[in-house]
Order: C-alpha cells, then sequence, then structure tokens
C-alpha cells in the first residue's frame, strides 16, 4: 500500500507540473530521450536481479516450460479479452473512444494516421528492451552473483532500491506527459466508469487461460486457478501457494509471475503496434501500475497510462484475496 501512494504521489507531481508548463510542450521534446535511458537502466537493474537469482536459473530447466506455456495462454487470453471488450465498447485501435457525431465527421481517419506516424518508432524501443534484458541477465549472472556471492541479501536490497527509485523518475515524467497533453480527462469523461470493465475482464480472462493451460500441463484446477490468481505479483502469491503445501504449483507460480512481467516489457511494443494500446495494460496483471507502466506510456500515449494504472492497482488488489480463497 505504501509503495502505491508513493508511485500516485509521484504522479501526481509531475502531472501537476505538466500542466503548468503546457504552453511550452514544444521545447520539452528531450523528456523522451530522457525517459528512454532512465527506462533502459531500469530494466537493466530488473535483468540483474533476475539473472543472479539463483531459484530463476535453477528452476528454468525443470519447471520453465509449464510456467511459459501458462505464461503464454494468460497473455493472449487477457489481449484477446480487451480487445473484444473494447469492440464492443466503441473504442477504437488507439484507446479512442468515439461518439458517433465524430464518427460521421469522419474524424477517425485523420486522427488513426496521426497515431500511426507518432509511433514510427516503437520497433526501435523493442530492440532497446530486449537488449536491455539480456544484458541485465547476463550482468546479473556473471558479475553480480561473484560479486555478491554468499550475501545475496545485500545486492536485493540494493537493487530494490535502485528499481524504486527509478520508477518514481519514470513516473514524474509519465505524469509530465499526462499534464503536458491535456486530453486525458476529456477522454475519460467519455469512457466514465467503463475504464473497470478492462481489469475485470483481464481477471477473468487471466483465471480462464491459467485454469486451461495449467491443467494441461499436469495441474489440478485449483492449483492452475492459484497460479494464474497470482496476476504478476511475484512476491506474495508463490508464498502463499507454499503456505497451503503445493511446492511445485508455488514454484511454477514464482516463474510464471516474473515471466509475465518480463514477457510484457518485452511484447508492449509489438502489441501497441500490430493490435490496440488498451490491450497493451492487460499483458503485464499487477505490474501494470508501476514496472511497466513506464514502457506502457512510452509505447502508446499520456492518456493510456492511465487506464494501465488502474488495471495493475485493482488486479494487485485482487491477488491477497484471491490467492488464498482459490488455494483455500
Amino acid at each position: 500500500m505504501a509503495d502505491l501512494i508513493l508511485y500516485l504521489a509521484v504522479t501526481a507531481v509531475g502531472y501537476i507540473i505538466g500542466s503548468k508548463i503546457r504552453d511550452r510542450k514544444d521545447s520539452l521534446g528531450w523528456t523522451g530521450k530522457v525517459q528512454t535511458v532512465a527506462l533502459t537502466c531500469l530494466i537493466i537493474c530488473m535483468g540483474m536481479r533476475m539473472g543472479s537469482n539463483e531459484e530463476i536459473i535453477s528452476n528454468l530447466s525443470t519447471i520453465g516450460v509449464s510456467a511459459v506455456v501458462i505464461t503464454v495462454v494468460v497473455m493472449v487470453f487477457s489481449i484477446a479479452g480487451i480487445f473484444i471488450t473494447r469492440k464492443i465498447m466503441g473504442i477504437d485501435k488507439y484507446g479512442r473512444f468515439r461518439t458517433e457525431e465524430e464518427k460521421a465527421a469522419g474524424s477517425s481517419a485523420q486522427t488513426d494516421a496521426q497515431e500511426t506516424d507518432g509511433k514510427s518508432g516503437v520497433n526501435t524501443m523493442t530492440l532497446v528492451i530486449i537488449g536491455a534484458v539480456i544484458a541485465g541477465m547476463l550482468i546479473g549472472y556473471f558479475v553480480i552473483r561473484n560479486i555478491f556471492a554468499g550475501n545475496m541479501d545485500t545486492f536485493n536490497n540494493l537493487a530494490g532500491w535502485g528499481i524504486k527509485i527509478g520508477l518514481c523518475i519514470l513516473l514524474v515524467f509519465v505524469g509530465l506527459d499526462l499534464g503536458l497533453d491535456g486530453t486525458v480527462i476529456d477522454n475519460f469523461r467519455k469512457v466514465g466508469l467503463r475504464i473497470f470493465a478492462f481489469p475485470a475482464v483481464v481477471a477473468v480472462a487471466t483465471l480462464l487461460g491459467a485454469g486451461i493451460s495449467g491443467m494441461l500441463m499436469g495441474f489440478s484446477l485449483k492449483e492452475s486457478l492459484a497460479i494464474g490468481a497470482g496476476y504478476g505479483w511475484y512476491s506474495l502469491a508463490p508464498g502463499i501457494i507454499m503456505d497451503a503445501g503445493y511446492m511445485t504449483a508455488s514454484a511454477v507460480s514464482f516463474l510464471h509471475n516474473v515471466m509475465r512481467e518480463l514477457f510484457a516489457i518485452l511484447f508492449i511494443p509489438f502489441v501497441a503496434s500490430k493490435v490496440g494500446y488498451i490491450e497493451t495494460t492487460g499483458m503485464p496483471g499487477a505490474a501494470a501500475m508501476d514496472v511497466c507502466l513506464p514502457i506502457v506510456e512510452k509505447s502508446t500515449r499520456s492518456d493510456i497510462a492511465v487506464y494501465s494504472f488502474v488495471s495493475g492497482v485493482i488486479l494487485s488488489a485482487l491477488v491477497p484475496v484471491m490467492v488464498p480463497l482459490i488455494i483455500g
């Protein structure tokens, strides 16, 4: 809860600053480059943490296949669920809710062209993210494990603080972009309470995907649903499942939730470009409100970050309720 309040506060500070200097928006093009550098450093730090984690490395060959299958199915189901939902709501690929008058006026084609032009560098962003993840994991595996041999808790604490500080810096810029854009309030006034439909769909789609794929991989329905109900929160769900006595399911849950965040980091730019902006917000699960929020904002548009934050908050709140309820 403390982290949630912190992330919300720094984003709000950025938004206030952005709204105050909106008339100087054209002179702030450098902020995008700063965000890219900061985001790259953050992902490298995360990669180092994963590459140095003995549990992740040692389990990749034994239970990694189950975790990969469940993760891929869960993310595909989540993307498909959001795609169908926004189509029913009349929201376009770029997250714009258009009235019948706007559609009749032909504003859709013009705005779509502007959106497509504005995201021409998405493939470059994907390459940067992949390179940062690989570099971080290699550094973690070959360097960090040697430097902090026998004292990994110290590194994990330092890395945790580094990630938190990096996130705060990035979230200030996310808020700044929201404030500079100035359209977020108008856009959400059009969408209204329907914004909550997307995390609800992700929650259901995740359980459905995990239930089906988990049983195909040899787990019981209870274990499969509990694995999915972690919603990407790898520091909480595996512990609850382990306490209930399901050791293998706990290990799969840990890897699945780590992979859900990692795969989201890698593929958010691709999904934004090829499928839709709002679909990116369901991919990370709980991480949509923190680690993956800057990537969503960078790959889509400023106001889509609000969809992402709301989705992440709701899914995070569901984890301590759903996992004990299912596994108990």
